[in-house]
């Protein structure tokens, strides 16, 4: 079985900084894309950023020049650096990665549980 632990969400103040981190572990050959998303009370779940093992990045445009995206690969692990945060970043923020147990085995979509984060005064 794969897991996806997230780490490092809370309640921070406008324009404040949080950095949120997901480690993969279990049965694990490789990791393709790696990612975060959020879903606010009451919306939908969208996009925040994404991560190729190659390390193509795209950002949702909301959090464009705010927020930044890297990987470990050595620790199967993506992290979330997310600055200047605004109230309408307030949301539960869920780990997403694409992996393959096997070298021949298709890559399977997993998600974390998520972390709230709140940005409130």
């Amino acid at each position: 079985q794969v897991q996806l632990v997230e780490s490092g969400g809370g309640l921070v103040q406008p324009g404040g900084s949080l950095e949120l981190s997901c480690a993969a572990s279990g049965r694990i050959f490789s990791i393709n894309d790696m990612g975060w998303y959020r879903q606010a009370p009451g919306k939908g779940r969208e996009l925040v950023a994404i991560i190729t093992s190659g390390g193509s990045i795209n950002y949702a445009d909301s959090v464009k020049g705010r927020f930044t995206i890297s990987r470990n690969n050595a620790r199967n692990t993506v992290y979330l650096q997310m600055n200047s945060l605004k109230p309408g970043d307030t949301a539960v923020y869920y780990c997403n990665a694409q992996i393959s147990a096997t070298a021949v085995g298709y890559f399977t979509a997993y998600w974390g549980k998520g972390s709230p984060v709140t940005v409130s005064s």
